[in-house]
């Protein structure tokens, strides 16, 4: 046992190691990887499949599908358009209102899947007024995983622990984690207008000439839009009482989305489930059987006997060294792999014995979310904006983005750390 763990460990970390370089895709990293801890007899096929999570995919799943068919309709461009125009056409207005856009449709229904809706919009509008876009990106990554943390949706990390544990619902993440949100980005907006406010000037000209945009023209496909939106508030509201009708958040999503599907004909099907981001689904598979490999052979319940003997077994101590380190880690690493391997070296800190572990889930939640803002690599949304910024000409680089992200990633866990404490510990 003690060699497999040693193996296991071996795997893990190389395949982690080539997730970080980016030298080969991470989804083909993950499922390699997975493959072979259950070649090698480190983990039975059966224990693999158990180790899947089927709650946290079948949530994505829907859920892409959902914003694949609503974003077809041209909502989202109808909503940027209309906020910018509202503000007058400032560039500072229009970079704090798609902030607050960012953070509210990170909300509900996932950063990944908000930034790739906001981009284009940006971009269309940046080009207007012939400003840098790369102020709002910025601006827009940050939002979008400050907004991805106030609920269950809205951040793969919380989807995954959400999923572990049953108790956190989608009214426990909300009643927890959605005021410290949205108290960060008060407090972080303010920071975006001071850096860049130089950065983004226009001309009176150029301002009028995007004031005369019609928002309504944005809108392709009103009959669409209409069921769209039925369905998609549908589903938020099975998200809010799933606890009390006895259904997984995956069901929820997944019936909203077939509903959506048989409402609005196959011709729409083919297209929604291309929208779906199978590499991300697959990457997730792999990951769980990879962390699998880890539970199977005693590692993670080391880890935790370790963390334990660190902290002393003590509440605060153990909450502080999850979120701080969740935090750092999430920076320079992608956070799902990370939460992937926390959440059952947290179970097994339940099971040594520490009896009260909600303010640990909150620590990891708020630190891996937050802590993903701390680098471009951090977290998926921030590779997505870098990648469609570089091919419209406008590179974000890594030193560009750090100048400003990290010292605003930090401010936002020292917030995060005074909550936590005042809230669950005190």
């Amino acid at each position: 046992m003690e060699q497999q763990a040693w193996i296991a460990t071996a795997l893990f970390l190389l395949a982690y190691g080539f997730i970080i370089s980016e030298k080969v895709h991470r989804t083909i990293i993950a499922m390699l990887g997975g493959a072979v801890m259950v070649v090698l007899g480190i983990v039975s096929q059966e224990a693999a499949m158990h180790h899947i999570d089927f709650n946290t995919l079948g949530l994505l799943i829907g859920m892409m599908i959902i914003v694949g068919v609503t974003a077809e309709t041209g909502l989202f461009r109808y909503i940027a358009v209309w906020a910018a125009k509202k503000v007058g056409g400032h560039p500072v207005r229009i970079l704090i209102v798609l902030s607050i856009v960012t953070a509210v449709g990170s909300a509900f229904l996932d950063n990944v899947t908000t930034v790739l809706l906001m981009v284009p919009v940006t971009f269309s509008i940046t080009r207007q007024l012939k400003v840098n876009p790369v102020p709002f990106l910025i601006s827009q990554i940050m939002a979008s995983n400050i907004g991805g943390t106030a609920t269950l949706i809205g951040d793969p990390p919380n989807i995954m622990i959400g999923s572990a544990v049953p108790e956190l619902t989608f009214m426990a993440f909300i009643e927890n984690l959605s005021l410290i949100s949205f108290l960060i980005l008060l407090v972080t907006i303010p920071f975006f207008v001071l850096f860049y406010r130089k950065q983004i000037q226009t001309t009176e000209q150029l301002r009028q000439s995007l004031m005369t945009l019609d928002e309504k023209a944005e809108i392709r496909d009103h009959a669409l839009m209409k069921k769209s939106i039925t369905i998609m508030g549908l589903t938020i509201f099975g998200f809010f009482i799933h606890q009390i009708v006895h259904l997984e958040s995956a069901t929820v999503a997944l019936t909203g989305a077939f509903l959506l599907l048989l409402w609005t004909g196959e011709h729409t099907m083919e297209k929604a489930l291309h929208k779906v981001e199978w590499t991300t689904i697959f990457f997730f598979v792999g990951l769980f059987v990879l962390v699998s490999g880890l539970v199977e052979t005693g590692v993670i319940a080391k880890l935790a006997k370790y963390a334990m003997e660190v902290t002393g077994g003590d509440l605060v101590a153990t909450s502080s060294l999850i979120l701080w380190l969740s935090a750092i880690a999430s920076a320079f690493l992608d956070n799902i792999p990370f939460v992937a391997t926390m959440i059952p070296m947290i179970q097994e800190m339940g099971v040594m014995g520490i009896t009260d572990l909600e303010p640990l889930w909150w620590s990891l939640a708020l630190g891996a979310c937050l802590g993903g803002n701390g680098t471009l690599i951090g977290a998926s949304a921030n590779l997505i904006v870098a990648g469609l910024s570089g091919r419209e000409g406008h590179p974000i680089t890594f030193m560009a983005y750090l100048k400003v992200a990290f010292p605003l990633m930090i401010l936002s866990i020292v917030i995060a750390h005074a909550y936590v404490y005042l809230r669950y510990l005190m």
